[in-house]
């Protein structure tokens, strides 16, 4: 296997520091605050269990909904308040001593992680009544909260708030202030925005009682599922997965012209099957792949945006995406193998805009390949990192055979913990083999698995025990478990924050109001601007398209505008509740509807302004920021134009109530390949030859057209493209004539 040379910076070596440096800087929750030794251990050992208490309930039993979301919002509290500083200043994240500081977290931050961790538990403490306190059960303080819930509750609140300040800055908790705002004084809102207001008692109810508001379904999917999947993530990329990936990626793609660049999107592809992290995919990949297409001879800026494009499919790659596709799983009431198999044509279709593009630099820059000496060798990569995969395949298995997503995550992290930790030859270490073999024959014996499933997971576990790579010390194991949980903070306080939106939406019913607002707005521009697309008794296009295409650019927009600074779990939250019933008042089937708002979530992240995953690569690749992240955007065109393509052909998602037709499938899936493409040349200027500026113009707007899933739309793509395609035809005719 081919050991990859570090990237350069300012003509010297990047180092693994370096690199951990830079994910620190972009990748919202990775900079924590320095703290001594002794609170270092304490914290350690909370993240330990913490990790063990998710990943063991996973398997064994789920506590009560309100006690299990409980745990998980008090670990975020000790660890948040322990490991992100009140502010951000150059010094906030260095190691302090003073009187005022217990292991050099401030006593504020200290008494705010009591206050959080109280108010997380009171919920279950109190469930049942406290009668020498004179609490009743639950049942009878929903929506007349007694004075303990009224305290306890405002501290939950406010403090959600604060974890998400912390974890990812100011922009999230600002909005989510917005809809408290309208929650509790709709009467000075304007027109249909206008409500009577919601009492304060019962806003408070509302967002600390389940099962709406901060303990709902978002919290809950991210402590059942989300952190389950991160924690795998991590433990595959420790052990060796990733490196497989990447090595793979480039014994396919790495020979072809452009080579690195095409290892970029492969790897990042593969990559994205294990990490819904785009920092981290960015920083995983493109510390071999941005070095290596910059050698070749792409400009920096570029190579930066090949890969924060590619890296930002992780969230839409089946199997594992991100937290906003389980979310989605929940409201649409769907299996999460259902989302799986609607992602898939969408994300390929990113991807093969990302391909196309980087394709036609390296033809038009006249790259090549790597030569084979730099290949890494097929054999030596599987002889040596085979075992790798085990864990990858036992938790799909295990997915894809009906079983929850949770007890997919356990097998998958199980297996993982034995790929890298049990070897055969060293007897002693077979304990983990041979703990989950246990595990797996006591739910067969208890009806939970069946016999295939059994043979499959026991035959894993033994077969990972023969792994050829060095093993993966206790010590090793438990500093990955304490990175995963680390990785989780930000999208848990996320996750809590942003139930409260949910219980704003659901009390207020904003989110019909807001979508009625999008659709009139769009009804009434269609009207008038009708009159343009109509000859005579032929219109081109009636005011229905033109109101569903013109909500569809508002909702887009919405999405990217408000995704600056807002991670997508949040933002798909917050935008779904309008755009679903906006689009479903234009017979929009509501698997499409949620899937458009995700794509354009994740569109925000490569977007300038903000665009983190490209800010991560420009410092791999020494360029300007600004400048990679426009060359991430237009390289992630696929990913803009996929969204509207299937909502037009919702066919295209396999799984939608339209039903699945095979030839109207291959139709519209060549179409939009074809737009892609079409685009892809216009952002290089090159396709079979360099390309003028008015035939660039041509091909994009015959791209766009070329998305609409029609004949009509096809044949006057063709008829737009047809100078350019003729001018490029003529051009490669005379330049591959001999001089």
């Amino acid at each position: 296997m081919t050991n990859p040379a570090p990237p350069e910076k300012d003509g010297r070596e990047l180092s693994a520091e370096d690199l951990a440096d830079i994910e620190k800087k972009y990748d919202e929750g990775a900079a924590t605050r320095q703290v001594s030794s002794g609170f270092g251990k304490f914290l350690r050992y909370v993240a330990l269990t913490f990790a063990i208490y998710h990943y063991l309930t996973a398997g064994f039993a789920l506590p009560t909904d309100f006690w299990h979301m409980g745990w998980h919002l008090s670990g975020l509290f000790i660890l948040t308040y322990a490991l992100f500083p009140m502010f951000k200043t150059k010094s906030a994240f260095d190691l302090h001593h003073s009187p005022f500081r217990i292991g050099g977290v401030p006593l504020i931050d200290i008494l705010l992680m009591v206050l959080g961790t109280s108010a997380a538990l009171y919920l279950g403490l109190a469930w049942r009544g406290i009668e020498w306190l004179g609490i009743e059960e639950q049942t009878f303080r929903m929506g007349n909260p007694n004075t303990y819930d009224m305290v306890f509750g405002c501290i939950l609140i406010v403090l959600v708030l604060d974890i998400a300040r912390r974890t990812l800055g100011w922009i999230l908790p600002l909005i989510i202030c917005v809809f408290i705002a309208y929650a509790l004084f709709g009467p000075v809102f304007p027109g249909l925005l206008q409500h009577p207001g919601v009492n304060f008692r019962t806003f408070v109810s509302s967002m600390y009682f389940p099962a709406e508001g901060i303990f709902g379904v978002t919290l809950w999917v991210v402590s059942t599922i989300v952190f389950h999947f991160v924690l795998f993530g991590v433990i595959a990329r420790r052990t060796g997965l990733g490196q497989l990936f990447i090595d793979n990626a480039t014994i396919l793609a790495g020979r072809y012209t452009g080579g690195p660049a095409k290892v970029s999107v492969v790897s990042s592809a593969f990559f994205g099957t294990i990490s819904g992290s785009s920092v981290a995919n960015t920083v995983s990949t493109g510390a071999l792949t941005i070095p290596n297409m910059k050698r070749l001879g792409y400009p920096g800026h570029f190579a930066g945006g090949v890969e924060a494009a590619a890296s930002a499919g992780g969230q839409i790659t089946p199997p594992i995406m991100g937290a906003a596709a389980f979310i989605m799983a929940e409201f649409l009431e769907l299996p999460y193998t259902t989302i799986v198999i609607a992602a898939i044509f969408p994300a390929f279709l990113h991807y093969v805009g990302v391909f196309a593009v980087v394709h036609l630099m390296a033809r038009r820059l006249n790259l090549k390949g790597l030569p084979a000496d730099k290949l890494p060798k097929l054999k030596a990569v599987w002889s040596h990192g085979w075992a790798n995969i085990v864990p990858l395949i036992g938790l799909l298995v295990v997915l894809f055979s009906g079983y929850t997503p949770y007890m997919s995550a356990f097998c998958g992290i199980s297996l993982a913990i034995i790929a890298g930790m049990s070897r055969f030859k060293e007897p002693i270490t077979l304990i983990y083999s041979a703990a989950f073999i246990a595990f797996v024959v006591w739910k067969y014996l208890g009806g939970g698995f069946d016999l295939t499933m059994s043979a499959i997971l026991i035959a894993g576990a033994a077969i990972a025990t023969f792994n050829p790579q060095q093993r993966t010390t206790l010590t090793e194991m438990a500093d990955t478990f304490e990175t995963g949980v680390k990785y989780a903070l930000a999208v848990g306080a996320a996750s809590a924050a942003v139930g409260i939106v949910i219980g704003v939406i659901n009390t207020t019913g904003v989110g019909f109001r807001m979508g009625f607002m999008v659709t009139q707005a769009a009804s009434n521009f269609g009207t008038d601007l009708h009159w343009l697309f109509t000859f005579g008794t032929w219109e081109l296009f009636s005011v229905a398209d033109l109101t569903l295409f013109i909500s569809l650019v508002f909702i887009a927009l919405a999405c990217i505008l408000m995704g600056a600074g807002v991670p997508t779990t949040a933002l798909y939250i917050m935008l779904v509740s309008v755009a679903q019933p906006a689009l479903a008042q234009l017979g929009i089937p509501p698997i499409a509807s949620h899937m458009f708002v995700l794509y354009y979530g994740v569109v925000a992240e490569i977007t300038p302004p903000v665009c983190t995953s490209a800010y991560a690569a420009a410092a791999i690749a020494g360029s300007n920021p600004f400048r990679t992240g426009i060359s991430a955007f237009t390289l992630g065109l696929g990913k803009v134009v996929a969204p509207m393509a299937f909502v037009y052909a919702p066919v295209l998602l396999f799984v939608s109530s339209t039903g699945f037709d095979l030839w109207e499938f291959s139709y519209t899936a060549a179409s939009c390949i074809a737009g892609v493409i079409a685009l892809s040349s216009a952002v290089v200027g090159y396709w079979l030859a360099p390309m003028g500026t008015l035939y660039r113009w041509l091909m994009a707007m015959a791209g766009l057209v070329f998305i609409a899933p029609s004949l009509q739309a096809d044949l006057t793509a063709l008829i737009i493209a047809s100078p350019a395609i003729i001018s490029q035809l003529i051009q490669r005719k005379r330049l591959a004539q001999p001089v």
